[in-house]
């Protein structure tokens, strides 16, 4: 978009404001509970004891600080459609390059994630099928919907994000009324309360168990800053965008905190297995026989809704960094029904062959784990320029920062806390080999963006 055009406020392309208050509040809420509160919670419980739920909260916690700066930088100027323009336009051209393609590639990696995740939840029910079969058939749905119009993908995130949280009550209420009547499991332990207090000892596997549990959980919050990337397709973003981020930390207890502690609860978290969904586990020792089958439906569409919202997210992405000459022009061209066809074909294709070249690595799980390890290294880096962004929008951008209605508690000094928080997590992922291994890897990218984007540069300073 020239500056020209920025300034008086009239887009070279405009993305349709299709998206409703609801919309918004569900992809919110869908954002912030991951597939890996289903399906990772086991495992985190079992490092962390019933600390864990000490560390969703202060992930939480940190996480909303960074939706607080995106969202005050996003109404600061409503031409912005996501957090490539504002990091474009306070950090420089080199920001939104770095952002717009690391954020592209984290949710093609994550896309990658979900479909096999996809294609194994199918075969639960059809052992035999090949996993190509569930994989094509869902990258096909995705694009075709979203091709059509936002809306569709607002209605499907809608719907996704219902499943999820009648999952999640049904887990709550079923929850409290084992241990109110005092249900007891067939190892003998009998629900209650006592099992989060644990004799006084919260932390049984000490610092260094609750330490881990980060390196897992924080993965579960992937998704979290969605809500940014819908800020161009919303209507009335004044009123709804500080309504779905302002009520995050509300869900964080319901959703994460109030579940795990009614899993400890039923099940004492040294009885937890790594390796299930406890999601399952709890509903199984209530003796519904078709338990399994339900859970696995829900998780399945959880998964579903995160691989949507990649195929959402990754075409936004290139349609602004077409538009910042980041990406060829082909991808800033909209289809009549005001819809980035050539960049959702475009994801949707690298999705695929990303799927191909995984499917042939004899350790798929292996190559699974740092995939998804890189995936989340790479989303901690967009959290932090949207920080940085925020920092120079104060130093810059004063007589904004005064005039916003929705200003960022604790400004720049939070900025400065949850950066450091964010160090701390990336030296955690130093203490494990698959995670450490992970961590190696990624800087690769970043060389390979540096080496790209001085032909980027040199070619836009030669179209002048």
């Amino acid at each position: 978009m020239s500056e020209e055009m920025r300034h008086h406020g009239v887009p070279e392309a405009d993305l349709k404001r299709g998206l409703d208050n609801r919309h918004i509040q569900l992809i919110a809420i869908g954002g912030a509970i991951g597939t890996g509160l289903f399906m990772g919670s086991g495992k985190t419980i079992s490092l962390a004891g019933p600390s864990i739920i000490f560390v969703y909260m202060i992930i939480g916690f940190m996480l909303f600080f960074v939706m607080r700066a995106m969202g005050e930088l996003l109404l600061s100027n409503l031409n912005y459609k996501s957090f490539i323009d504002f990091s474009s336009d306070l950090l420089g051209p080199w920001a939104g390059y770095f952002t717009g393609w690391t954020y592209w590639l984290c949710w093609v990696v994550t896309g990658v994630a979900d479909v096999i995740a996809i294609a194994g939840y199918a075969q639960f029910w059809w052992p035999g099928l090949t996993p190509w079969i569930p994989v094509i058939i869902c990258v096909i749905l995705f694009l075709s919907l979203n091709l059509v119009a936002v809306k569709l993908f607002g209605e499907m995130e809608f719907w996704f994000a219902i499943i999820k949280i009648i999952a999640i009550l049904a887990l709550i209420v079923v929850g409290i009324y084992m241990v109110v009547t005092g249900f007891q499991s067939p190892s003998g332990s009998i629900a209650s309360l006592n099992h989060i207090w644990n004799g006084g000892n919260m932390f049984p596997n000490g610092v260094i168990g609750f330490f881990a549990g980060f390196q897992i959980a924080v993965f579960a919050f992937v998704g979290i800053e969605l809500v940014g990337t819908t800020a161009a397709e919303t209507k009335d973003p004044n009123r709804t965008l500080p309504k779905a981020i302002n009520s995050i930390p509300i869900r964080i207890i319901f959703f994460y905190v109030l579940s795990l502690i009614v899993i400890m609860c039923v099940t004492p978290w040294n009885q937890v297995s790594p390796d299930k969904s406890p999601f399952v586990q709890m509903f199984v020792l209530v003796g519904i026989p078709f338990a399994a089958s339900l859970v696995n439906f829900v998780v399945l569409t959880s998964a579903a809704s995160s691989a949507n919202s990649g195929v959402f997210s990754t075409s936004r992405m290139m349609f602004g960094l077409a538009e910042e000459k980041a990406a060829p022009k082909l991808f800033s061209k909209l289809s009549s029904l005001s819809v980035p066809a050539n960049g959702l074909i475009f994801s949707c294709l690298c999705i695929l062959i990303a799927y191909a070249i995984l499917s042939s690595i004899p350790s798929i799980m292996g190559a699974f784990t740092v995939v998804t390890t890189i995936s989340a290294i790479l989303f901690i880096f967009v959290w932090s320029i949207i920080l940085i962004s925020y920092m120079v929008y104060r130093k810059q951008r004063k007589q904004l920062h005064e005039k916003s209605i929705y200003k960022m508690p604790g400004g720049v000094l939070m900025c400065w806390v949850v950066l450091a928080f964010f160090a701390f997590v990336l030296y955690l992922l130093t203490l494990e080999a698959d995670t450490l291994e992970a961590l190696i890897y990624t800087p690769s990218w970043f060389i390979l963006l540096g080496v790209a984007y001085i032909f980027v540069k040199a070619k836009r300073e030669k179209q002048g």
